[in-house]
């Protein structure tokens, strides 16, 4: 069962919610007066949902990972050079 969090409860404890989505909980359900309206979600999780939906992305997605992997990465300056 996913677990639901009051807004204000999110609100007020943004950090730890972000520290459970890293660890075993993909996504939380937020509530607003007692009805469910959003969801928070794990990255990898995100990505996963669009892949199943784009089998262009799902491609991107993997290529990108298989380039971190491997060390195939630009650093922040050489992407956008200095600021």
């Amino acid at each position: 069962m996913p677990k639901v969090l009051q807004a204000s409860d999110m609100r007020n404890h943004l950090s730890d919610v972000l520290n459970s989505l890293s660890g075993k909980e993909k996504y939380l359900l937020i509530s607003r007066n007692r009805e469910i309206d959003a969801a928070i979600v794990d990255i990898d999780f995100f990505e996963e949902l669009l892949a199943s939906l784009s089998p262009q992305y799902r491609k991107s997605i993997q290529k990108a990972r298989s380039n971190f992997k491997k060390g195939e990465v630009f650093t922040h300056e050489e992407v956008f050079g200095k600021l």
